[in-house]
């Protein structure tokens, strides 16, 4: 049976490796990283490898330091350098799955960017196959999610995918290979341990080879994912640019395709912090589209999604404080300038003049407010500073902390560069007070 393993692990690898090559191993000292670092061992000098064993604890086990001792003593014996590193901490306190998994890969990358490692090589196998394809059916996904673990993944590289748990403790035990057992990986408080327990000896009482079933189901579904990423490409530059989607070039495409294509954006503008969009989300992003309307709905890890004038935005949360300001002779605010002047004859949005006496002083530059309104230059009656900013196509991001003057009755005395109040005075008539407005780009 080792035999058998050691063959088919080392044919896929044929294709794969070249002379002098340098791999990380990902290795936790269980059974199934032991399995595989122990068969790259056997043929280190066939191919002339150099392997870098990656073990991470984790902190969360008070076992954790006697696995570190046994993996490294491993390496000393056989020649292989031993790389460390412990999570001391992780946010809020509380350990997340997810969260170690991307400190995991940090630590990996940065051996791989030290060694100039061709491939980081890890030990997911026909079981963690069928459990990562089941859960994420259960969970519900997307194309790529469903195809669950992919033996390549650029240089990612998993060379036990079509091994099966009992072909890796038969191969173990007939080569006389030591390993650790993690005992939380009995505990049902996880849910893969409870596909694990339950759901896998079914499975394998139906077909004891089940696991090549998913794998050909993965590769399948593969294929299909790769077809459409070449889909996505070649219409992605005519409707995504300048982080925005075009709305009308969008709805042209078939509705499988409009999702599609906004998966690929989140990809590309978060690949740091990735999240899938649920379907209820995407249900929300078709309407609010189709509606071509100005609002925002909030995604994953602080995104939203918003609407721009037939633009699509995804982005980060923009967590501007509101502010309020008492103006006094010149304020900066984002590169925006107001300030008082002398004089000027210039007529326009930019220019304010106002009488003292017509208003109570001092004057605040603030944030907009809900239910805001400002009684309009040369329009009879009030209107929401909200529509005056649509009717100005002031961008949703830009309205939240645009400058707004007031004065001390948080009258509304002027939107700069916008509007003007019934409080401008024209040059002919008396004012001592001139305000400029300046963008700075």
């Amino acid at each position: 049976m080792s035999c058998d393993i050691m063959k088919e692990v080392e044919k896929f690898l044929n294709n794969l490796l070249n002379i002098n090559d340098t791999i990380v191993v990902a290795t936790s000292g269980g059974p199934d990283s032991m399995c595989l670092l122990s068969i790259l061992n056997k043929l280190k000098d066939k191919y002339k490898l150099k392997l870098i064993c990656a073990h991470v604890n984790h902190g969360l086990r008070s076992e954790s330091e006697n696995e570190k001792k046994f993996v490294e003593n491993y390496c000393v014996i056989n020649n292989i350098i031993f790389e460390y590193m412990k999570i001391d901490s992780y946010i809020n306190a509380k350990f997340s799955e997810s969260e170690g998994r991307k400190k995991r890969y940090t630590f990996f990358n940065e051996l791989m960017n030290k060694y100039q490692a061709k491939y980081l090589m890890t030990a997911h196998h026909g079981d963690d196959l069928i459990e990562t394809v089941m859960m994420r059916i259960v969970r519900g996904s997307n194309l790529k999610g469903y195809l669950g673990i992919s033996r390549i993944n650029n240089n990612i590289i998993r060379p036990l995918l079509t091994v099966s748990k009992k072909e890796i403790l038969d191969y173990l035990k007939e080569n006389n290979v030591e390993y650790v057992i993690d005992k939380s990986n009995e505990d049902e408080k996880y849910t893969r341990n409870r596909y694990r327990k339950h759901l896998l000896p079914f499975l394998k009482s139906e077909d004891e080879n089940v696991h090549l079933k998913f794998l050909k189901y993965s590769e399948e579904l593969n294929s299909y994912n790769e077809y459409v990423n070449r889909v996505i490409k070649s219409k992605i530059d005519n409707i995504y640019k300048d982080n925005k989607i075009n709305i009308k070039e969008l709805l042209k495409e078939d509705e499988f395709i409009v999702k599609k294509i906004i998966e690929y954006v989140i990809i590309e503008i978060q690949r740091d912090n990735l999240f899938n969009i649920s379907d209820s989300q995407f249900k929300e992003i078709l309407k609010l589209i189709k509606d071509n309307s100005n609002k925002q709905i909030d995604l994953a890890n602080n995104y939203i999604a918003r609407v721009s004038y037939n633009n699509l935005i995804i982005e980060k949360k923009n967590n501007i404080n509101s502010y309020c300001y008492e103006f006094k002779d010149k304020l900066v605010i984002n590169n925006k300038l107001i300030e008082r002047i002398e004089k000027s004859d210039k007529k326009s949005n930019f220019i304010l003049r106002i009488n003292s006496e017509d208003i109570k002083l001092p004057l605040r530059v603030r944030t907009i407010k809900d239910g805001d309104k400002m009684q309009v230059k040369n329009l009879n009656g009030t209107k929401k500073v909200k529509d005056i900013f649509i009717d100005s196509k002031i961008d949703i991001k830009k309205r939240r902390d645009y400058p707004i003057v007031t004065d001390s009755n948080d009258n509304i005395i002027w939107i700069p560069g916008i509007k003007k109040s019934i409080f401008d005075k024209e040059i002919n008539e008396k004012c001592d007070i001139i305000l400029k407005y300046t963008e700075e780009e």
